[in-house]
């Protein structure tokens, strides 16, 4: 058995997901994004899909969500997700299948991300088997954002497109971004 406290993962599982609101026991997911990285932020591989759902539930959940005022775009393209994208239980077949390729049935994949818990709800609450294969630690860039914000004043200017896979794009120059920053400041 493999003890994961004293094991680093060699590799991380990118992920972003794009949801109706931010209730994971009401709302629900519209798209998903993945990509392996190496600890240097090489790609591996990518997943990216948007999932169909009853376009009179997500249209529901949508309206009943202001977010989507600022951002009229996105309610045209999820609700396009509900009629065109890929049937949910597919896109967790698919996501697990990369899980698989990169990380050993004893290396749960360290999730990685902004504000990664929030995802990370959804997964258990609508994606159990895709969370049994995710470790319990998380690499959250959002925590790194209040250190560097707080102590050394420095502040990443993202683009707020909220699509999946720019975000998780985003997540990962977020990081470099400040990672780059600790090793100026020494």
């Amino acid at each position: 058995m493999v003890d994961l406290k004293r094991v680093t993962p060699d590799k991380i599982l990118w992920l972003d997901l794009e949801m109706t609101g931010l209730n994971p026991e009401k709302d629900r997911i519209v798209e998903v994004a993945a990509m392996v990285t190496d600890w240097q932020f090489k790609e591996l591989e990518t997943f990216e899909s948007l999932i169909a759902h009853d376009a009179k539930e997500i249209e529901a959940l949508i309206n009943a969500n202001p977010w989507y005022k600022k951002f009229p775009q996105h309610k045209t393209d999820f609700l396009k997700a509900a009629t065109h994208g890929m049937a949910e239980i597919e896109v967790q077949k698919q996501l697990l299948e990369l899980i698989n390729r990169h990380f050993a049935p004893n290396m749960p994949a360290l999730l990685a991300g902004n504000s990664i818990h929030c995802d990370r709800g959804f997964i258990k609450q609508w994606w159990p088997d895709v969370d049994a294969r995710l470790h319990y630690r998380m690499l959250d860039v959002s925590a790194w954002k209040v250190v560097m914000i707080a102590k050394y004043n420095r502040q990443y200017q993202k683009k707020e497109t909220h699509r999946a896979m720019s975000d998780v794009c985003e997540s990962i120059a977020e990081l470099q971004y400040y990672l780059e920053s600790c090793s100026s400041t020494k």
